[in-house]
């Protein structure tokens, strides 16, 4: 990874070059930092984070290269001479990956307060001579309707102003923001800008559990791109920097490809590289996935190598074990034990090494959203108390789960009183209170005494190997308590949620974290990079589940990618493998009434399980690509590739009721002779399959009526035989 800082003549510092050393237009000279201060704005008036005054006037001080394990880091000081603003920004990236992780701590080195209301963690010119032609890939989202990603000309958001004509930088941008406690409760923090006739392609992560804010501007002299975390005009955000305080940004990544208008063919590959020169730094992998999209693939392929070197080191990254949960479609919050013990036989049975009891385990009236908190286990719901269920999860040998939704306590819960008003997200000194709920405040140490003695108590004394931490509300803009604004308060939340799971999974190393939010409302690297599993949707429709499991590695490494497959007795053969195969291409997570299935079926079952841990050592080392493009919500044919070396996973869901086929694109193999066969289902009847090398297209028949599915394994072959038909 190639990183150059430019200095201009009138002392502007920017990145120059962010790539792998191959020619490029020069970006514009989009100022290195931008900080926005209440005593200073913009330099023209604006709502963008571009020009701001201070970023603009920020000189170059010095830069040091520093090497940690497989990270090199860049750090940059720049300084403001009016206000005595310092920044530090920090250029991270591992060892032969073409990404870069950033952030900028502001430092007062002046002598009156600084009252800021936004610091970028990211902001740079992309290299592409205008607007013109590029596209800008973005995702919304929401409960049920996750991850429904978009490719649309810039220009459709970004009216062709003639700006040199007017000797001015416009004033507009494209901006998208998320507010409050879920970071992806309608937007992703995740987007890219694509060059199609280059081929460059930037994606970019915000790592925030929060609120955040990225924008796409254009300048006179090109394209700019601003990352940031909460801001004083998005997120009711500001803090005050006393001199000698500092203020630290977010984190934010930027992955980067130039796979050339017509890709690359070959696959994965690339070269090593360090940190070179006081002004460049972070030369690794240039390549990556490449085809008809090849910027995008290659930069999916570059984001999911970065993501992998930032994750916590946890045995789970590479056990990847299939779970079992009760709830979707299934026990629904309703566990009892006449109800479990069957369920984890089956379960059992079927191959799982984790068994999940989800909500409603510490419920006694039926009444239970507005009472949680304290986390004790029914005793109505288990008469013989909630460790014969947890001990017989154990004996049939899978690590015993449980649902939790710690960050929150019932309005009727006795914890509600026990607790000080201190503990509590506030405005004005009112608890905030959202859908019969208080927010805990986790500053303050009653709140992290309380979580760490239920945490540990169902560890330590029920054995507890599994938690999944659900987050069902949304505060809003923040708390006023010990905060210069509800936004700081917020955010100063966010970080100490974030101590806090450090802290419990330093204290039990082995536990294993699934990060929901009613489903995939909070699904980002500042929790992930902790968490060893994300679920990716509450939905409970399987035709329409596809389209969410398909988009989720653009967001989510496939190994963290936790898509519900919960196949059911009603269904026939057709439908119990589609709903299997769509949590397959990511970590199998199984719900389900497995005890009254007929034998067949349970068998269809025992073979995804069986299939599925034949090939997710593989997955975990692999890159997504997208044969059919990128899923649109209602599109009949879905389709999602995870590549390795050796091997390409291909899972396929054709949705029309009529027999169809479709033509799916794996440039990577083009030229190359390959074999194609089924992961699942083998049992049922065969699809037909042709492959074009020269094309590198592989088409696919359904020949049946009716929704279907199919996991399928594409690999290069040493046979020079010409294209052929396959069986599949």
């Amino acid at each position: 990874m190639r990183v150059v800082i430019a200095i201009s003549p009138d002392g502007v510092v920017s990145i120059r070059e962010l790539g792998a050393g191959d020619p490029a237009p020069r970006p514009p000279a989009q100022p290195l930092v931008e900080v926005l201060l209440a005593g200073q704005g913009r330099a023209r008036a604006s709502h963008r984070f571009s020009d701001t005054a201070v970023g603009r006037r920020f000189t170059y001080v010095g830069a040091e290269q520093v090497r940690d394990g497989r990270w090199h880091e860049l750090r940059i000081t720049l300084r403001d001479e009016q206000t005595g603003l310092e920044a530090h920004t920090h250029l991270r990236s591992a060892e032969g990956v073409p990404a870069v992780r950033t952030w900028t701590t502001i430092s007062n080195r002046g002598v009156r307060e600084a009252v800021v209301l936004g610091v970028t963690s990211f902001a740079a010119g992309f290299p592409a001579g205008s607007a013109d032609g590029l596209e800008v890939l973005h995702a919304d989202s929401e409960w049920l309707g996750e991850s429904r990603w978009r490719v649309r000309p810039l220009r459709a958001e970004m009216a062709d102003l003639n700006l040199p004509l007017h000797g001015q930088d416009g004033r507009g941008r494209l901006a998208v923001t998320s507010t409050g406690t879920w970071s992806t409760g309608q937007h992703l923090p995740t987007a890219g800008l694509l060059d199609p006739h280059s081929g460059r392609a930037w994606l970019w992560q915000v790592e925030h559990n929060g609120p955040w804010r990225w924008e796409v501007g254009e300048r006179r002299d090109g394209v700019y791109v601003a990352l940031l975390g909460p801001t004083d005009i998005d997120h009711q955000w500001h803090t005050v920097l006393a001199p000698g305080e500092s203020f630290t940004t977010v984190p934010a990544s930027v992955a980067v490809s130039s796979a050339g208008p017509h890709g690359v063919h070959g696959g994965l590959h690339g070269v090593h590289g360090g940190l070179h020169g006081v002004h460049g730094g972070l030369h690794g992998v240039h390549g990556g996935l490449h085809g008809v999209h090849g910027g995008l693939h290659g930069a999916a392929a570059a984001l999911t190598a970065h993501r992998r070197a930032l994750v916590r080191p946890h045995q789970d990254r590479t056990r990847l074990p299939v779970v079992f949960n009760d709830y979707m479609n299934t026990l629904m919050g309703d566990p009892t034990t006449a109800k479990l013990i069957p369920l984890i036989d089956a379960a059992a049975e079927a191959g799982a090494e984790v068994f999940c009891i989800d909500a409603g385990w510490y419920d006694d009236d039926g009444d239970w959203w507005d009472s949680v908190g304290e986390w004790q286990p029914s005793q109505t719901r288990f008469p013989r108390g909630i460790e014969e269920v947890l001990s017989h999860i154990r004996e049939r040998g899978m690590v015993a789960g449980l649902w939790l939704e710690p960050e929150v306590i019932g309005v009727r819960s006795p914890m509600a009183d026990k607790l000080p008003a201190q503990a509590f997200l506030q405005r004005g000194g009112t608890r905030i209170v959202e859908h019969g709920r208080y927010h805990l405040d986790l500053r303050h140490p009653a709140a992290v005494a309380h979580l760490d003695e239920v945490v540990d108590r169902l560890v330590e004394q029920l054995g507890v190997g599994y938690f999944k931490l659900d987050y069902n509300i949304d505060p809003g803009a923040g708390t006023d308590v010990d905060a210069a604004s509800p936004g700081a308060g917020l955010l100063a939340c966010n970080r100490a949620h974030l101590a806090w799971l450090e802290a419990v999974l330093d204290r039990h190393p082995g536990l294993i974290l699934e990060n929901c939010a009613s489903g995939a409302m909070r699904m980002d690297y500042a929790l992930l990079s902790r968490m060893q599993l994300q679920s990716t949707s509450d939905q409970q429709d399987p035709l329409r589940y596809p389209p969410i499991a398909v988009a989720a590695p653009l967001s989510v490494l496939p190994e963290q990618s936790a898509s519900w497959a919960y196949p059911q007795p009603d269904m026939d053969d057709e439908q119990v493998a589609y709903s299997l195969c769509t949590g397959m291409l990511g970590r199998l997570y199984l719900s389900g009434h497995l005890p009254t299935m007929t034998a067949a079926q349970r068998e269809s079952v025992r073979a995804a399980v069986a299939a599925y841990r034949g090939i997710r050592a593989d997955l975990a080392e692999a890159a997504p690509v997208w044969p059919l493009g990128l899923p649109g919500w209602a599109d009949p044919w879905l389709s999602l590739g995870l590549a390795t070396p050796d091997h390409t996973y291909v899972g396929v869901w054709c949705r029309t009721d009529e027999p169809a086929a479709a033509s799916l694109s794996l440039p990577h193999l083009t030229g190359r002779p390959v074999g194609v066969e089924v992961v699942y289902p083998r049992h049922l009847p065969a699809w037909d399959g042709e492959w074009d090398r020269e094309a590198g297209r592989l088409v696919l028949t359904k020949p049946i009526s009716g929704p279907s599915a199919r996991i399928l394994r594409v690999s290069p072959v040493s046979s020079s035989s010409p294209d052929s038909s396959l069986p599949l």
